[in-house]
This record gives C-alpha cells, sequence and structure tokens, in this order.
C-alpha cells in the first residue's frame, strides 16, 4: 500500500487521487463483506482464499504490463480487485480456522496468524521505501505479486474439509440448547439459488444467534471509526515533531506498536496452551477500553520515551482485542459464522471508510489531539456500555444457575427456561 500510494499520486499528481483511490478500495471491501456470506454457502472457504490471491496476484501483473495511456484505469482495478479480494480472503479465513485446527486450538491459531501479519507488517513497512527508492514501483509491484502467488500456494497445501463452509453441518451443540436460529438459517443456505436472495436476513440472524454479539460488531465498527483518526493524524502529529524527517515518527510508533502486538500474541497462546480457553468477550471489551485510551495518549505531547511505551501498550491491547473478537465469532454454527464475519467486515470498513472522511476535513480545524480523542472516546464509551452488557448478562446467568439448583433440590428436574438461557449466555 506504501507502493500503491506513491504511485497512484506520482501518476496523477493529484492529492485528490489518493483519496479516491482509498475511496474505491474500502467501497469494494464494504461490498465484498455484504456478499462473502452467500459465496461461503456455495463455495469451499478454501477455493475462496485461493481465487482471491489468484485474482490479487494477476491484477499487479496487470497493472505492472499497462501501458502509460491506461495506467489510470489499471490503478482503479487493482482498487477494486485488492479491496474485494482482501475482504474476501480474511473473512474466508477466519471462519474456517475453528475446521483447520479444531475448536479448542482456534484463540491459539488466531493468535499465531496475528502474530505473522503484525511481522508482515514491519517487514513491508520497512522495506517499501528502500525498494521504491533503490529499485522503483515495477519491482515493488512484482514482488506484490509474488507473494499473492505465496499465499496461494500456501491455501492450496491447507488442511480444509472441501465442504462449502456455510453449508456445512453444525456443530452438535448448537441445536436444541440454542434458540434455533442456527437451524433455521441452514436450509436458506444449503438451498442452491434460494440462499442468494436471502443472505441480508440470514447475516443478521448471525448478529441474533449470540446475546450481544450485535453490540459487538457495532462497537468494532466504531473502533474502526476511531483507527480512521490516528492513521490520518499520526503523519501531521510527525511533521510537527520534526518537519525535516516526519517519517522518522511514524515509522518507529507503527514497530513499536506491532512489537507490543506480537509480545501479546505470545501471552495470549501460552495462555490459550496452558489452560486450553481464550480470552473471551470481556477481553475484547477491556482490550478496546485500553487501546484507544493508548491512542488518545500518543498525541498528548508526552517525551518520546513515554510515548514508545504508550505505542507499546496499544500494540498489545489491540493484538488483545483482534483474537478475543476473531475467537468469538468463530463459536458461532457454521452455517453462521461466515455470514458473521461477513458482516462485520462491512460494518469495519464502513466505520473506516466514514472515519477518514469526517476526520480528514476535522483535521483542518483541529489539532491531532482533539480528533483523535473525540473519535477513539466514542469507541471507549460504547465498550463500556458493551462490558455493562456483558457483566449483567453474567450476573443473570450466574442467578439463572442458582435457581436452577434451588429447583432441581426442591422438585427433582430442572428448570428448563433458566438452563437455556444460562448455556446461551455462555455462548
Amino acid at each position: 500500500m506504501v507502493a500503491l500510494n506513491l504511485f497512484v499520486y506520482e501518476t496523477t499528481g493529484r492529492a485528490l487521487a489518493m483519496g479516491l483511490f482509498m475511496a474505491v478500495r474500502l467501497a469494494s471491501g464494504f461490498v465484498a463483506g455484504l456478499v462473502v456470506g452467500g459465496l461461503l454457502a456455495r463455495f469451499s472457504a478454501k477455493s475462496i482464499m485461493l481465487w482471491a490471491n489468484v485474482g490479487q496476484g494477476a491484477v499487479m501483473l496487470v497493472l505492472v504490463l499497462a501501458p502509460d495511456g491506461l495506467l489510470t484505469g489499471a490503478l482503479m482495478a487493482v482498487s477494486v480487485v485488492i479491496g474485494a479480494c482482501g475482504t474476501l480472503f480474511m473473512v474466508a479465513l477466519r471462519s474456517s480456522i475453528p475446521e483447520m485446527v479444531g475448536e479448542d486450538r482456534r484463540s491459539w491459531a488466531n493468535s499465531l496468524s496475528i502474530t505473522g501479519r503484525s511481522l508482515a507488517m514491519v517487514a513491508g513497512f520497512a522495506s517499501a521505501g528502500v525498494v521504491v527508492s533503490f529499485v522503483g514501483y515495477t519491482a515493488a509491484f512484482l514482488l506484490d505479486m509474488t507473494t499473492f502467488v505465496v499465499c496461494a500456494v500456501t491455501v492450496a497445501l491447507l488442511p480444509i474439509a472441501g465442504g462449502k463452509g456455510a453449508g456445512s453441518p453444525a456443530p452438535k451443540g448448537s441445536e436444541g440448547a440454542k434458540d434455533g436460529s442456527a437451524r433455521q438459517d441452514a436450509s436458506p443456505a444449503a438451498n442452491g439459488g434460494k440462499s442468494g436472495r436471502r443472505w441480508r436476513p440470514v447475516a443478521f440472524l448471525a448478529l441474533a444467534a449470540a446475546p450481544g454479539l450485535g453490540l459487538m460488531v457495532a462497537l468494532r465498527g466504531v473502533d474502526a471509526f476511531g483507527s480512521s483518526s490516528h492513521n490520518a493524524a499520526l503523519p501531521i502529529y510527525s511533521t510537527s515533531l520534526d518537519a525535516s524527517n516526519p517519517a522518522v515518527f511514524v515509522s518507529a510508533f507503527w514497530c513499536v506498536w506491532a512489537l507490543g502486538n506480537i509480545g501479546a500474541q505470545q501471552v495470549i497462546q501460552r495462555y490459550a496452551q496452558r489452560t486450553g480457553r481464550s480470552v473471551g468477550a470481556l477481553g475484547f471489551g477491556y482490550g478496546t477500553v485500553v487501546m484507544s485510551a493508548a491512542f488518545i495518549a500518543a498525541f498528548a505531547g508526552f517525551p518520546l520515551a513515554v510515548t514508545a511505551v504508550i505505542a507499546l501498550i496499544a500494540g498489545a491491547a489491540d493484538g488483545l482485542t483482534e483474537v478475543a473478537y476473531t475467537s468469538h465469532l468463530q463459536t458461532l454454527p457454521a452455517t453462521l459464522r461466515g455470514h458473521a464475519f461477513g458482516l462485520s467486515a462491512t460494518f469495519e470498513n464502513l466505520g473506516f471508510g466514514v472515519g477518514m472522511i469526517l476526520v480528514a476535513a476535522a483535521l483542518d480545524r483541529f489539532s491531532p489531539l482533539a480528533v483523535v480523542g473525540w473519535s477513539h472516546g466514542a469507541a471507549i464509551v460504547v465498550a463500556v456500555v458493551f462490558l455493562l452488557r456483558v457483566a449483567g448478562r453474567g450476573r443473570a446467568g450466574r442467578t439463572g444457575r442458582t435457581g436452577l439448583r434451588k429447583e432441581e433440590a426442591v422438585e427433582g428436574r430442572p428448570d428448563r427456561g433458566d438452563r437455556d438461557g444460562a448455556e446461551v449466555s455462555r455462548g
């Protein structure tokens, strides 16, 4: 993305074109998030991941071979394909991890995947300037194409069963004890042509399948809105610190952030292996609060050493929220999982896209600290509401279990309503 953004600006000579390029990419990801659940009902996750990488590699080759007169069109094609295929790949990967490694190891696998992505981000940001400066854009795009080819080959070797992701049978525990939404969804998803016309209600059924899941996805969208603020504000803040070398602070900040993220993944992996448990919904809520507060503090003008510690904390909290969120959505039945991840990707792209527009306008009139403060402040408010709801549900579950034990002692039979409520709340 570093090379592409620079290339767009150099080719068109207009900063507006860079913004349009990003807007098209986000819009493509938004649309892909809406349709990926239906695609997973028809095709296997493995085939979607494979062709998503083939598509991205092919469009990079088109960009390299395009004559000068067609460069603008080729850039728009790159924007559309990378935005859509990137979302398709990520949703298919996240929804298929439980099938690849087993339900009991999903937290460990999510953490390992995020660690790899963080390392790749560091390598990509660190190498982009060197490759573009010393070898050129063509070499950078060919290197990009090579990474997509390697990823496609890796996908071909992944141990994923050949079934259709969203149409595979639901886990045994998803029938009877739940509210029946998984069973209702299984038939339209498996109905071939009919399922395509019903993807919208299926996606929202996925949010209703577990208590608090809709609020969790909404918080993810607000968090993406906050993320747009620090992404847009960092170059401006860095320029105010050192106008002659603004890239130094930005690069250092993201490298330290990535180190914090990687460190958190190591702790989470060991925790998951030792206890067999994931960090859960509470970890997502608390992580969001800490992460947002850390990003606000990063623009408060503290000494560089203190800011480095803040970036480390932000990265660690970001890693915690990513694992907790992904692992929680993966507890949904296979019939709903792809739709939930697709709708989540749509909310994230929407939050980030709207945020970039509003933040860009606000930064012309307000300081980076003020803009990041109210953007991430909104995420903190929603996170507190989410934590209160999770805590209230936990108290209700404990009350239900206490009432169940009393009922069993007196009448010798379980109160089915309390039992069902407790089981759903644990999901």
